[in-house]
């Protein structure tokens, strides 16, 4: 009897030992869900002004047109597009490696870098300061990494592709829409009637807006996408963009 018991009485006691540290751990999974969400209010309290901004300036929408096309779209980017920079974030900056044996450390260092970019974009906003959300979160990771496992915890190569991509993002942007308000100004503002050239470049606008979406769904979006199935969706859509222009 006793040794039919035997692997039960074992297997209760690892569960027993075990529970403790499953304890141990809850309270800071509990209290990062509760930062997520600051987090997630502060973020868009201060970044959603980038993508609606110039739309409510100029009268297009109302903020609350802007809020609830902010909530529907915002959360649809994320959940297509957010992939591929949440693995940059979760391990493409620093080395998870270095915390297989202290991952408490990793989790208390994770949440720690998201109550400080929360905190910080807040007071930005109540500042009206015009802050980069990605900026925080990167800067706040950096941190907790170097006072936890000091310079060889952070990735610097990883980090230096980032900073450039700061400064080569505002420039190639800037290009880019220079040249096409040149082209627009030229081809239909400038026009004794601009009204049916621009109903006639619409569908072009259109179609260029849908497909540089689709690629970026596609090849940098969410992994559940990247199926053999999205190389028919690709033709299908490149066979109705022909049609359109």
């Amino acid at each position: 009897m006793s040794s039919t018991l035997a692997p039960i009485t074992s297997t209760l006691a690892a569960v027993t030992a075990s529970a403790p540290v499953v304890d141990d751990k809850l309270w800071m999974l509990i209290l990062g869900f509760i930062i997520a969400f600051v987090l997630a209010f502060s973020v868009g309290a201060n970044d959603v002004a980038n993508s609606f901004g110039t739309a409510v300036g100029s009268g297009v929408v109302t903020l609350k047109q802007a809020c609830i096309l902010a909530s529907i779209f915002e959360t649809v980017g994320s959940v297509l597009l957010g992939a591929k920079v949440s693995e940059t974030i979760r391990k493409g900056l620093i080395d998870v490696e270095m915390y297989n044996v202290t991952q408490g450390l990793l989790m208390a260092g994770s949440v720690s870098a998201m109550f400080g970019s929360a905190v910080w974009q807040l007071v930005a906003s109540f500042l009206k300061l015009p802050i980069s959300g990605t900026h925080c979160i990167v800067g706040a990771t950096i941190g907790f990494s170097l006072v936890a496992q000091g310079q060889k915890g952070v990735k610097w190569s990883e980090l230096i592709k980032i900073v450039m991509s700061w400064f080569v993002s505002p420039l190639l942007s800037g290009i880019m829409s220079g040249i096409l308000f040149f082209l627009v100004r030229a081809f239909i503002l400038r026009k004794a009637d601009p009204v049916p050239n621009g109903l006639r470049a619409l569908p072009v606008f259109y179609a260029c807006t849908i497909g540089i979406n689709l690629f970026s769904i596609m090849y940098t979006g969410a992994p559940w996408l990247k199926s053999p199935r999205r190389w028919l969706a690709c033709a299908h859509f490149r066979r109705l963009q022909a049609s359109v222009c």
